[in-house]
């Protein structure tokens, strides 16, 4: 037979180029599907698993407590067993909420003004070079003051009242979030500065759609610095002087000996120090979207 030129018949011992397409055995049809409810019921129970940790580590340490009380027998005017402390919410709970209410406006009202005012101000010092000069020596110059020295002029100044309360807790929550603020301001790169004015952006565009998300991240970290440190300065306040008040109460309990009031004020500090805490966090997590977006991939 004759071939034509430039076609060749193909061998039979030659192998087709198209694979054929691979069988897949039943059972692992089956099971494919399957896959995937599984990965997501596992990253659901992993979830859930992650968000229960700080409760169970809670948990853990009252039973901790609980169990070094009773196997080292610590009398309970040294350090009383969580039971009879919980006790002490219930019975005591006029008393512990009307003066955690008044210690909490003292928190807020302390630090909103830290945040009116050392946020502002950090954006002032982070874009003004002649700003820093003149502002920035004597506001640390005041950081360098102990407040627990200054909280007695405080009340010559001001009374017993809650503006002594409120002007300490300001004064020591201000630096933290002033330093975060300045750096967070700072922190952007100036060739993306360049990038939007040659693209036509405004002053107000650029700081509202880049100098501003940049710094939030920073900002916020100061923010749960400073959040810390409020309860704390509250209380330091009315350990000065008060007649109302957690720290109030608190003196009044050590002075009476009455140690299981005292560590049921210390639990009402610190649920209000994890109330202040998640408000920051849910804070961070409606005005950082781009952070969560982050986080989850």
């Amino acid at each position: 037979m004759t071939r034509q030129h430039g076609t060749e018949a193909p061998s039979p011992e030659t192998p087709s180029l198209q694979a054929a397409p691979h069988p897949v055995a039943p059972d692992q049809a089956q099971d494919e599907p399957r896959k995937a409810p599984k990965s997501l019921f596992y990253r659901r129970m992993k979830r859930i698993g992650w968000n229960l940790l700080p409760p169970l580590t809670f948990v853990a340490i009252v039973l901790f407590w609980s169990w070094s009380v009773k196997a080292f027998k610590i009398p309970a005017y040294l350090l009383p067993g969580p039971s009879a402390v919980f006790a002490r919410l219930f019975t005591d709970y006029q008393l512990l909420w009307n003066n955690a209410l008044i210690t909490m406006t003292e928190i807020v009202l302390g630090f909103g003004l830290t945040l009116l005012t050392a946020i502002p101000l950090g954006l002032v010092i982070a874009l003004s070079p002649l700003s820093k000069q003149i502002l920035y020596p004597p506001i640390v110059l005041l950081q360098l003051v102990p407040k627990i020295a200054v909280a007695p002029l405080f009340l010559v100044w001001l009374g017993f009242g809650m503006e002594s309360k409120v002007l300490l807790t300001l004064l020591m929550t201000f630096f933290p979030l002033l330093i975060a603020s300045i750096s967070g301001f700072q922190i952007l790169d100036t060739r993306l500065l360049y990038l939007t004015k040659s693209m036509g952006a405004s002053a107000w565009h650029t700081f509202r759609f880049l100098r501003v998300p940049s710094a939030l991240p920073v900002i916020f970290s100061g923010i749960k610095t400073s959040a810390t440190i409020a309860a704390t300065a509250a209380i330091v306040a009315e350990f000065v002087g008060a007649n109302q008040g957690l720290g109030y109460v608190l003196l009044k309990g050590t002075s009476t000996m009455d140690i299981e009031l005292t560590f049921a004020v210390l639990v009402v500090l610190t649920i209000i120090g994890i109330v202040l805490n998640y408000v920051v966090e849910i804070s961070e997590w409606v005005m950082t979207p781009w952070q969560r977006s982050a986080n989850n991939s």
